[in-house]
């Protein structure tokens, strides 16, 4: 399956925006879906995931509270609203796809099978 994300950009803290990742080549509901991000000089993080039919979602500790995950299986879209940025959350932010038989999401991304090209989201304090 191949991934396009998009939607990042430069906001000021406090502010949100929406990031789509859209997926093709094959059936988008046999993968779970996750978001990743990289800040500067750090290790990739886990964001967020949502389950094959949206019907569980998991977010980072950190940013929980401040996440929507979401899925269009129609569209074969994951979507993932960002509010109350913070100059903290400036990174890459990739969605991954995770082939799987289960109703289960994983935070771990040696899970995931195929990755998106990031899409950067900076945060100006």
């Amino acid at each position: 399956v191949q991934l396009q994300a998009s939607g990042g950009g430069l906001v000021q803290a406090g502010g949100s925006l929406r990031l789509s990742c859209v997926a093709s080549g094959r059936t988008f509901s046999d993968y779970a879906m996750g978001w990743f991000r990289r800040a500067p000089g750090k290790e990739r993080e886990f964001v967020a995931s949502i389950s094959r039919a949206g019907t569980r979602t998991n977010y980072a500790d950190s940013m929980k509270g401040r996440l929507a995950i979401s899925r269009d299986n129609v569209k074969n879209t994951v979507y993932l609203q960002m509010n109350s940025l913070k100059p903290e959350d400036t990174a890459d932010y990739y969605c991954a796809a995770d082939f799987t038989v289960t109703g289960a999401t994983s935070s771990h991304s040696s899970s995931y099978d195929h990755w998106g090209q990031g899409t950067l989201v900076t945060v100006s304090s």
